[in-house]
C-alpha cells in the first residue's frame, strides 16, 4: 500500500493497495482525486488492488463520509455480490461420467441454462419474493412524500426478476478446490431494481447540489428514503442469489444422484457478501457511512468471497480488520481493459478456445459478446490477493471448471 497526498491538489489522502502509482490508471486516479476534494470525506479515500475506473467513483473504491450518503458511490447495481456453497462431491466423478447427451458437467450446465433465466430474460410470472412482500408492507405502513413515484412499479418488476442472473460480469460457476471437491459460486445483484433506485435518487441529489458525486444528507427525510430503498435492493439481491443457488444445487444433486452411486452429499461453508453498498459503521471512534463500490467488508475473522475471471482462480478469504481500508478488501480481480477494448482484442473464437484450453465448460445463450469477459481482460487474481495480504488471509482456492454467463 502507498499514499498519494499533494496538499496543493487534494484535501484528503488517497491510500492505494497497489505496488506503485504506475499501476494506477490515470482515469482512476482522476476520479479518486475528485473524491479526495470532497469536504465530507472522512480520513481518506481507499483504493483496493482491483480498482479501475467507474462512473464518478472508481470501482474497487471505499470512502467513509460524515452524515452524507452518495447514490453513485454505491452504484447502479445495489447489493451486487457473491454467494458460495462448498460440497463434498469429487469433481473427478463429474468429469469421467458420460451420458447420451455429453459429460455430466455439460448436462449440468445445459440444465442450469434452462432453469435460470440469464441476460435480459426474466420469469414470465411474478415469483414469491420475501424482500418484495416485506418492502411493500413497509411502504404501506410508513409512506413517505419523498418516495420517487417512478420506483413503485419497479417493486412488481422485481418479483419477475428474482432468481435471474443478468449479464455482464455476473456468473454461475462450478469450481474445484485444492482437495478436488466441487464448489458452487453465484455472482449477481439487484437486477434492474438497483439501477432504477440509483438513477432516481441521484437525480434528486443533483437538485440539491451541483457536484459530480451528488450527495444526500443521510439524516434528512430524502436521505433516509434512499437508505430505505437501498436496503430493499440489498435484501432483494441476496434473495436473488439464494434463489439461483437453490436452483443450481438442486439441479446438481438430482443429476449427480441419477448418474453416480455416491454416499451422503453434504453442502457446507455457505457464504454471502455484498460488494456494492453503503453501511453505517464505527471507524476510528466515529460513526460514518462507509461506501463500498466494488469492495467487500473484511472485519477481523469475517469470511468473504473474492472471485477471479472465468477460467482462473477464486478465493474464500478471512478479513484482518485493517482500519486503514475501513475494514474492507477487493471484490474481485478487477478489469484491465474496458468491455469495448476487450471485445476488440479477444474474439469470440479465441475466448472459447482459451476456455477450452483451461478445461472450462461454458453455457451462454448470447455468444457474440463473450470477449468482454475474457480471462485476460482482467487483472491477475493472484497478484490482487498478494497486494492485499494486510487486509485478508486467503483460506480456500477454487478453479473454474464450468461457467454460466448471461
Amino acid at each position: 500500500m502507498f499514499n498519494i497526498f499533494d496538499k496543493e491538489k487534494q484535501k484528503w489522502p488517497i491510500k492505494v493497495w497497489l505496488e506503485n502509482e504506475a499501476d494506477l490508471e490515470s482515469e482512476c486516479l482522476k476520479q479518486a482525486l475528485n473524491l479526495a476534494n470532497l469536504d465530507f470525506i472522512y480520513k481518506w479515500v481507499a483504493l483496493m488492488p482491483d480498482t479501475h475506473p467507474g462512473f464518478g467513483m472508481p470501482i474497487g473504491g471505499v470512502i467513509a463520509t460524515e452524515n452524507v450518503i452518495i447514490p453513485n458511490a454505491v452504484g447502479v447495481d445495489i447489493g451486487c455480490g457473491m454467494q458460495f456453497v462448498m460440497t463434498n462431491i469429487p469433481v473427478e466423478e463429474l468429469k469421467k461420467v458420460n451420458t447420451p447427451d455429453g459429460s455430466l458437467i455439460e448436462i449440468i450446465v445445459s440444465e442450469i441454462l434452462i432453469t435460470v433465466p440469464t441476460g435480459f430474460s426474466h420469469h414470465k410470472f411474478k415469483q414469491k419474493c420475501n424482500a418484495v412482500d416485506t418492502f411493500r408492507a413497509e411502504l404501506s405502513a410508513n409512506p413517505s412524500k419523498y418516495t420517487p413515484k417512478e420506483l413503485l412499479k419497479e417493486i412488481d418488476s422485481a418479483a419477475m426478476q428474482v432468481g435471474t442472473l443478468g449479464g455482464g460480469n455476473h456468473f454461475i460457476e462450478l469450481q474445484i478446490d485444492d482437495e478436488g471437491n466441487l464448489g458452487i459460486m453465484v455472482h449477481s445483484g439487484s437486477r434492474n431494481l438497483g439501477l432504477k433506485i440509483c438513477n432516481a435518487f441521484n437525480s434528486l441529489a443533483k437538485e440539491s447540489n451541483t457536484r459530480n458525486l451528488s450527495y444526500l444528507d443521510a439524516s434528512s427525510e430524502l436521505g433516509q428514503e434512499y437508505i430505505r430503498w437501498m436496503s430493499f435492493a440489498m435484501e432483494f439481491a441476496k434473495e436473488n442469489r439464494t434463489r439461483m443457488m437453490n436452483m443450481v444445487t438442486k439441479t446438481i444433486l438430482n443429476l449427480f444422484k441419477q448418474y453416480v452411486n455416491f454416499g451422503e452429499i453434504k453442502l457446507t461453508e455457505s457464504l454471502d457478501c455484498h460488494h456494492n453498498y453503503a453501511s453505517y459503521e464505527q471507524h476510528y471512534n466515529k460513526m460514518v457511512w462507509v461506501h463500498r463500490k466494488g469492495a467487500i467488508s473484511a472485519r477481523e475473522g469475517e469470511l468473504g468471497i473474492i472471485p477471479g475471471a472465468m477460467g482462473s482462480y477464486s478465493y474464500i478469504v478471512m478479513g484482518r480488520g485493517n482500519p486503514e481500508s475501513f475494514e474492507s478488501s477487493s471484490h474481485g480481480a478487477g478489469r484491465l481493459m474496458s468491455r469495448k477494448d476487450a471485445k476488440v482484442k479477444f474474439s469470440t473464437v479465441a475466448t472459447f478456445e482459451d476456455l477450452k484450453a483451461q478445461g472450462v465448460v461454458i453455457g451462454k445463450v448470447k455468444k457474440a459478446d463473450i470477449g468482454e469477459e475474457a480471462r485476460l481482460a482482467y487483472k491477475d487474481i493472484d497478484q490482487v490477493i498478494e497486494n492485499e495480504r494486510d487486509l485478508i488471509d486467503p483460506i480456500k482456492r477454487l478453479k473454474t471448471i464450468a461457467v454460466v454467463k448471461g
